[in-house]
């Protein structure tokens, strides 16, 4: 994939796209590109920044992080465990599946510090699974898949948790994707989704929330001054993201995309933050621009009931 294709892929995304298979093949674009150039610690999403949550994760894991990342991403992941009714030792049961894994660095980074009995991490991008599976996967413990998340590739009531970071909001059809999750959960299982809301997608999110019988909603939690804390620290002078993104070896299309310090790929649209140069390569459509309304950042967290349309009792519990 090249990247030119990647451009593409992103203007296509922000030009909102009608067809699905159009905006699959625009997401794939991208991460087909990355996946060429990115490093282990980097670039996974944009990540949040919560004192609190890091002190406990630092806690669980001293240098969690040390010379890897810059720890943000990791505290997204931990996000997702919250509020679920389970103790550290009950993840060693479990059966737990990220859909939108991207190059699979956080879900390698939950499956080491929970240690669940199996991880499975699923994207549409072949490269990003290739890159994944040749640097992560650890047998049938951890194991990464393509696939499309409006039609998963595995059984019926197969995962006892399934998590969405930062991905839900390129999926053309959540209407699909939501049935398709509560398909492969266990009831009583626990579908964790953490993703970036623009008005639209916002409204459409709450009335699913109302219509799909299969969940009971139960955990809400809007992050998203902790993730523009996250996007300013990636941005700042001296930073891992920046010191990471200047010492990468990239074709000079994927540097000029990227903008100052890699500021475009670290989430400086969602903070509003616009330089000059930005403005330039966009006016120039050397680089494809922003023209999204994302408006808040949140963690939704639900139980999968029984076809009853009742929580089973380990939910209740």
């Amino acid at each position: 994939m090249t990247n030119g294709n990647a451009a593409t892929g992103l203007r296509d995304l922000n030009a909102g796209i009608p067809e699905a298979d159009q905006l699959k093949g625009a997401v794939s674009a991208v991460y087909e590109d990355v996946a060429s150039w990115s490093r282990t610690g980097d670039f996974w999403h944009w990540g949040m920044h919560c004192p609190k949550l890091l002190e406990e994760l630092t806690d669980l894991c001293p240098n969690f992080n040390a010379g890897v990342s810059d720890g943000f991403s990791e505290q997204l992941y931990v996000q997702t465990l919250r509020g679920l009714p389970h103790s550290a030792n009950d993840f060693k049961t479990l059966n737990v599946l990220e859909v939108g894994c991207g190059m699979g660095e956080g879900l390698n980074f939950l499956a080491r510090l929970v240690d669940p009995a199996r991880a499975v991490g699923l994207d549409i991008s072949a490269a990003a699974i290739r890159r994944a599976n040749a640097l992560l996967a650890r047998g049938d413990r951890l194991t990464y898949v393509e696939g499309d998340a409006e039609r998963l590739p595995f059984g019926d009531q197969e995962f006892d948790l399934v998590i969405n970071v930062e991905s839900s909001h390129n999926h053309p059809d959540v209407e699909r994707f939501f049935p398709e999750v509560a398909r492969v959960l266990e009831p009583g299982g626990h579908f964790s989704l953490i993703d970036v809301f623009d008005p639209r997608s916002s409204a459409r999110f709450g009335r699913l929330q109302q219509e799909i019988a299969d969940f009971e909603w139960i955990h809400e939690r809007d992050v998203t001054g902790n993730v523009k804390s996250a996007i300013r620290r990636h941005m700042a002078p001296g930073s891992f993201c920046r010191e990471e993104y200047t010492r990468k070896r990239m074709p000079l299309r994927a540097r000029i995309i990227g903008g100052i310090g890699g500021a475009h790929y670290a989430g400086a649209d969602f903070i509003g933050h616009r330089d000059a140069l930005s403005r330039v390569l966009e006016l120039a459509r050397i680089r494809p621009g922003f023209v999204g309304e994302y408006e808040s950042y949140r963690h939704h967290l639900a139980a999968c009931l029984t076809v009853g349309g009742s929580p089973s009792q380990s939910a209740k519990e």
